[in-house]
C-alpha cells in the first residue's frame, strides 16, 4: 500500500488556509519521496503562528497560492491513503482550502490518523508529535511542514513494522 504522509502549517487561528505543506510518500515500509512548499495563503498571519512556525507573510511573498500548488500537490495526495498526525485538523484545512478556492476533487477521502492509531496500539503514553518523536528517536522541527510530515511517516512505519494493521484505522473524510 501507499501512503501519503502529509502536515500543514496555518496563518492564523481560522485554520482555513494553509501557509506551508510538507509531503513524504511511503512506499514498502520506508520514504521514496519528499516535497515541500510555502504556500501564499493570501490571509493576514498571525503573531500566534508566525512565532510557532516561523512563516509570516514576507515568507510566504512569491510562494503560490494554493490553487497554483494545487495541480502540482493533487497527483501525489490522489496517488495513496493520507495520513496526518492529528488527521482531523489536516485533513479540515486541506478541505477548508480546496472548497474556498472551489476546487472539485473528491468527494471524500480514505485517511489515517497516526494519533488514533497510536492511542490503540500504545494505551497510557502521550501521542504529541514531539512525544512521539522523543519515544522512537525520530529527528523532529516540530512546527515546520516538512519535518512534520517526516515524523508522521516515521512513526507510520514503526507501527507498520510492529505489525499493526493499519486498514482498521483508515476513516472517510467528507471534502466538498
Amino acid at each position: 500500500m501507499r501512503y501519503i504522509a502529509f502536515d500543514v502549517e496555518t496563518p492564523n487561528r481560522y485554520n482555513n488556509r494553509m501557509s506551508a505543506i510538507g509531503i513524504s510518500v511511503i512506499e514498502d515500509g520506508q520514504i521514496v519521496d519528499a516535497f515541500y512548499s510555502l504556500v501564499d495563503p493570501e490571509q493576514p498571519f498571525d503573531w500566534f503562528n508566525t512565532r510557532l512556525t516561523g512563516i509570516s507573510a514576507e515568507s510566504v511573498s512569491g510562494a503560490p497560492t494554493f490553487p497554483a500548488l494545487w495541480e502540482q500537490i493533487e497527483p501525489v495526495l490522489s496517488s495513496g491513503v493520507l495520513v496526518a498526525h492529528n488527521a482531523s485538523f489536516d485533513m479540515g484545512v486541506l478541505r477548508h482550502c480546496l472548497c474556498d478556492y472551489g476546487i472539485a476533487w473528491k468527494p471524500a477521502v480514505q485517511a489515517l490518523c497516526t494519533v488514533v492509531m497510536g492511542r490503540s496500539l500504545l494505551p497510557g503514553i502521550s501521542h504529541k508529535l514531539n512525544d512521539m518523536c522523543d519515544y522512537y528517536g525520530i529527528c523532529l522541527d516540530h512546527h515546520r511542514a516538512d519535518s512534520d510530515s517526516n515524523a508522521c511517516a516515521e512513526i507510520l512505519i514503526r507501527y507498520l513494522k510492529s505489525g499493526a494493521a493499519p486498514e482498521k484505522y483508515i476513516r472517510t473524510y467528507r471534502m466538498e
